[in-house]
């Protein structure tokens, strides 16, 4: 079965070329901006995009991605209106895949099964929920791959040999490689590192890898590029949105603006790697 994350890895690779991936908080800093910036990303060079749900103890989250989501939280935003976000954009976008990104807590009070049900009729394409490890797959992996959802699977730094193939068993659409030990956006990736560890990843599994958490500049993601088949770029972009809020806390008209001219220098930094 292919998804739009299969389809859209696959013709990167018949492209020659890195793919980007974005991560923004849906709701961040209110719906409306929120959804101009999921509808702007396509355009500004994004390949596939992660959208986080916001969630009240986001223990894998840095700094930046915390305050996104309070935002967020503050501003009324819920599983159900993410999953409406989604549906709005396909309304014009039928390919860019669309993962969301976040924890169970917020599922599990949805309802799984609906959840899933109102997930795939919105146009979500995969799933990564970062306190779900492999051993509670019963819980939501299964349930999501069967939906034709793909489950995405965090393999980290500490992830050796033994533990791989268990981590990647239900793993589909793609790998994500946390390429520092820690919080999202706290440190700056070694590249050389990242090479050697998506190296060792490709020997379990025929699945792209995707490299994030700690590139912030189009320079460090052309480096991380050279060794991974996607680069994952969040708290520099949710970054651009808390900069350019006005002191109230409001989005500016630079706000949009903003986050598409990241994108737009991340993409054409990633598009410069050859295959």
């Amino acid at each position: 079965m292919t998804t739009r994350i299969s389809d859209r890895f696959a013709a990167l690779k018949e492209e020659g070329r890195p793919g980007l991936v974005t991560f923004v908080t849906a709701g961040d800093p209110d719906g409306e901006t929120s959804l101009a910036i999921l509808k702007a990303l396509p355009g500004a060079g994004a390949d596939v995009i992660e959208l986080g749900v916001p969630f009240t103890d986001p223990m894998a989250d840095g700094p930046a991605i915390q305050a996104a989501g309070l935002r967020a939280l503050k501003g009324g935003q819920t599983l159900a209106k993410t999953l409406e976000m989604v549906r709005v954009f396909r309304g014009e976008d039928q390919t860019t895949p669309v993962v969301l990104m976040g924890y169970f807590n917020p599922i599990y009070v949805y309802g799984v099964e609906r959840f899933l049900v109102d997930a795939k009729v919105a146009g979500v394409d995969g799933l990564i929920v970062v306190d779900l490890p492999p051993e509670e797959d019963d819980e939501l992996c299964i349930p999501a791959l069967n939906a034709g959802l793909d489950f995405i699977r965090l393999a980290t730094p500490t992830t050796d040999d033994k533990r791989l193939p268990t981590v990647l068993a239900n793993t589909a659409g793609f790998v994500y490689y946390v390429s520092i030990t820690g919080i999202t956006g706290a440190a700056t990736p070694d590249a050389n590192a990242v090479a050697t560890a998506v190296a060792r990843i490709k020997s379990h599994t025929a699945l792209p890898v995707a490299v994030g958490f700690g590139v912030k500049t189009p320079e460090q993601a052309a480096a991380i590029a050279q060794g991974a088949d996607a680069v994952v770029v969040g708290s520099a972009l949710v970054e651009v949105v808390r900069r350019t809020l006005d002191e109230e806390g409001k989005a500016t008209s630079n706000t949009v603006i903003g986050v598409e001219a990241l994108v737009s220098e991340l993409a054409e930094a990633v598009r410069g790697v050859r295959r």
